[in-house]
């Protein structure tokens, strides 16, 4: 099977092999994938020499630059309360990025599958028939076919770990407030977090303190819990996760296996009223708007629900929750290892409101092991970790204590070192990828 390498494995030349070949392999891609809503023409103005060396990279289409207006998953721009410019998006750019795009995702990156009524969901370079997770489904595409290297996301509930584990591709969920989200358009601002996609820990670690004001690293020790939700999943993921452990414990990573998921399931109903209260007060002037679909309306719609006192208080329990967690759960460990999803990704039809499949319970499940992770503002890095029967990837998260991401993200490039589930080109754009393993 073909494979595509670290961007930090290639010499100077592949280098500018790979940044060359980045936007016409992009406008080759997307009639099949619908993964960008802008390729831009030519490298902005900005140092090709500098730190990242004109690495190629995308961003998420909810990002404003000062020539940039995001639509946010919509057809048309409109008010999306997005305050300012994005940091991160400049910061890399200023660092030599390159910025190939704008990626596509769900409307108000509120939807765990990728489904997009207005533009179309983007489609799975590993098979068209499948989700590609939400709501950074562009970013995790393009990267997963090599069309960038890295690309900024969010993540409100999972929206950057769903779909790294759709599109076996790696995400970086950064401690809460690390990266700054201004210039984002905002969803929950309690639990947005702007975070990383890239094929690798090794690709996306030079990005890291480009876009992270980081704190001094906190080393994570050698053992980890295993929270142990394999009686919730279905036997692949139970086998993608034994294989994962299996290649942390070949990194010298001890393995407890702990109870987690009374705990797990006492904080997201936490992290759901602040979802939907502050989502629907976000976007309150959106709620009756008929431009936009009624599916997404009606999950607006149920933030009305919830008072403010009862608002108010979920946010303030944030610190009790995060010090029960690491007290009862990590319980003197510092990482937490558990599956990003307990179901196989789903088919399309499966999360299509309008299809006879749709299943609301799905949606549900896809973000079921990853939204209480944002309301205890901890970290988490998703990695591929081998595939189902059917070729789809699966993926695996680890969950550390907050600033501990450099540690996360440093621990998953060694087990990446000896595997090559994140380096392989899916089969379903295969085709379209020219050999971008080695320089010409």
């Amino acid at each position: 099977m073909r494979r595509i390498p670290d961007w930090s494995r290639l010499d100077a030349v592949a280098r500018k092999h790979r940044q060359a070949a980045a936007r016409p392999l992009a406008r080759a891609l997307n009639p099949t994938l619908n993964a960008f809503v802008q390729i831009d023409d030519a490298p902005h103005p900005r140092p090709a020499n500098g730190l990242l060396g004109g690495l190629p990279f995308a961003a998420k289409d909810m990002m404003q630059t000062p020539s940039h207006r995001p639509h946010g998953g919509f057809g048309d721009t409109f008010d999306l309360a997005i305050a300012g410019t994005n940091e991160a998006l400049d910061r890399l750019q200023s660092a030599g990025g390159d910025l190939i795009g704008f990626t596509n995702m769900t409307e108000f990156a509120y939807e765990p599958s990728g489904f997009n009524a207005t533009r179309g969901r983007v489609r799975n370079p590993w098979n068209p028939d499948f989700i590609s997770g939400g709501s950074s489904s562009g970013s995790a595409a393009v990267v997963a076919a090599g069309a960038v290297v890295a690309a900024l996301g969010s993540d409100t509930g999972g929206s950057v770990r769903i779909p790294a584990h759709a599109c076996g591709v790696t995400g970086w969920k950064s401690t809460y407030g690390l990266i700054s989200a201004g210039g984002a358009m905002p969803l929950a601002p309690s639990l947005d977090t702007i975070g990383l996609i890239a094929r690798s820990a090794e690709d996306m670690m030079p990005l890291v303190p480009v876009v992270a004001a980081l704190p001094p690293s906190q080393a994570v020790g050698r053992a980890a819990v295993l929270i142990d939700v394999a009686a919730e999943c279905h036997p692949t993921i139970q086998r993608g996760l034994a294989d994962a452990v299996a290649a942390l414990a070949a990194c010298g990573i001890a393995i407890e296996r702990r109870p987690g998921l009374t705990a797990v399931e006492a904080i997201d109903r936490y992290c759901l009223i602040v979802m939907q209260g502050e989502s629907a007060r976000v976007h309150r002037s959106r709620l009756d708007d008929a431009a936009i679909a009624p599916a997404l309306r009606r999950r607006l719609a149920k933030g009305r629900e919830i008072s403010d006192a009862a608002l108010a208080e979920s946010i303030s329990v944030r610190g009790r929750l995060a010090h029960d967690f690491e007290q009862q759960v990590l319980a003197g460990n510092d990482i937490a290892v558990l599956p990003v999803m307990a179901i196989l990704t789903p088919s399309a039809n499966e999360c299509d409101p309008g299809a006879d499949q749709f299943s609301p319970k799905t949606l549900y499940a896809l973000s079921r092991f990853t939204r209480f992770v944002n309301m205890l503002g901890f970290p988490a890095v998703a990695f591929p970790a081998g595939f189902d029967d059917r070729g789809m990837p699966i993926g695996t998260q680890i969950v550390g204590r907050a600033g501990s991401d450099l540690a996360l993200l440093d621990l998953v490039r060694h087990v990446q070192s000896q595997s090559d589930w994140h380096a392989r080109i899916p089969t379903g754009i295969a085709h379209l990828v020219p050999a971008l393993e080695s320089r010409p």
